[in-house]
């Protein structure tokens, strides 16, 4: 049996594509929610034409600080321990697909290690190599990679950073995002994105790093103010977001600042069409990273370091905060646009054609600790 383990928007957004290409594989899958968000998952799920989880772990608020994570993570834990039978198919071999670099990945492959199941790790082999750069997922990676038995990894310098970990990596030529885009593009024109008619930009922050302490989000609150004295911005707030300005005293600053207009979060498709009609995007997301690599998009990350190559040195310009930097992107971005990928790949399709040889044939034939291939 396939199991999909995940519990963020994020992860959501990029294996609904591989949820769908195993449907149309006609393969059944146990699709699991770990609960680590919860907030528009409902939209996502419809975005997709994906069904509601097979079986949610936990139904409470979204988790954002520490002190819930630890209490999630343990519940969890606790849960699969009890109900591990009711939980995953346990009844012959199997497979759990678990994706990038969140606690939910790192329970999904605890998970499957309980109940003897192989691992699967999609977005497989980014590392940024500085510890705590960015904090805690570089670290949740190293430990994930541990754990799987097989790495479906978007390019080459991902399976030569997997050089030392056993099991198969598979080259999926791309990332799943590609796929969402696609998707995106094809059902979701329809939908208006409620862009302003005139040039803006858009800004997009949620990583621990850039929230945990007040002089970390007030340097982001800098730089934002900074951009919009140029270009006027819409500020997409995550609800961690927004609880972690309002707790350091910063939210009125940009509540109150003409040029920046404050949104809540969009569903996956209408975000899409707005950053589309952007003239750049300010994010210290990895995904976003990615969807304007693809997109074309030129995007200013907030961050010191990435574990991700998608546009550097091309579309995407990383800030390491650097006000300078910050400036010359501002000033530059318009050379920094590019046409959207017109790659034809398909990482999703080369994920689902392994589960398909997996549960036809056996971990033998699916063939999981043959070398990189």
């Amino acid at each position: 049996m396939i199991h999909v383990v995940i519990g963020t928007k994020a992860q959501l957004i990029k294996m609904a594509p591989v949820m769908v290409a195993l449907a149309e594989h006609g393969l059944d899958y146990r699709f699991i929610w770990t609960g680590q968000h919860r907030d528009t998952i409902d939209e996502i799920l419809d975005n997709f034409g994906l069904r509601t989880p097979d079986c949610v772990l936990y139904d409470g608020p979204d988790i954002t600080s520490i002190r819930a994570m630890a209490l999630w993570s343990v519940r969890v834990l606790w849960k699969t321990v009890r109900n591990r039978h009711k939980i995953f198919d346990v009844s012959g071999k199997g497979v759990v697909l678990v994706h990038g670099d969140t606690f939910s990945t790192l329970l999904g492959a605890l998970m499957a290690r309980m109940v003897r199941l192989d691992v699967g790790h999609v977005e497989s082999g980014l590392r940024s190599f500085r510890l705590f750069h960015p904090f805690p997922e570089e670290i949740t990676r190293i430990l994930t990679f541990r754990l799987a038995n097989v790495y479906f990894c978007p390019d080459k310098k991902a399976i030569d950073n997997l050089a030392n970990y056993r099991g198969q990596k598979i080259l999926t030529n791309g990332n799943t995002l590609m796929d969402a885009l696609r998707i995106s593009h094809t059902i979701g024109r329809q939908q208006s994105e409620d862009a302003p008619s005139g040039a803006y930009a858009v800004v997009t922050v949620h990583r621990f790093e850039n929230l945990s302490s007040r002089s970390a989000a007030s340097r982001v609150v800098e730089i934002v103010e900074r951009i919009a004295d140029t270009v006027p911005l819409l500020f997409i707030l995550h609800k961690p977001t927004e609880r972690a300005l309002r707790k350091h005293g910063l939210i009125q600053r940009l509540e109150t600042n003409a040029r920046i207009s404050l949104r809540q979060r969009y569903d996956y498709f209408r975000f899409v069409r707005l950053i589309e009609s952007a003239e750049f995007v300010v994010s210290d997301g990895g995904s976003n990273q990615e969807e304007c690599f693809y997109l074309g998009k030129p995007i200013l990350l907030l961050r010191m370091a990435t574990e991700r190559s998608e546009g550097l040195g091309r579309n995407c310009v990383l800030s390491g905060y650097d006000l300078d930097v910050v400036d010359r992107f501002v000033q530059q971005y318009p050379d920094l646009a590019g046409a959207p990928s017109s790659s034809g790949q398909r990482p999703s399709e080369r994920i689902a054609d392994f589960c398909r040889k997996y549960h036809h044939n056996g971990r033998q034939s699916a063939d999981i600790h043959s070398p990189v291939r």
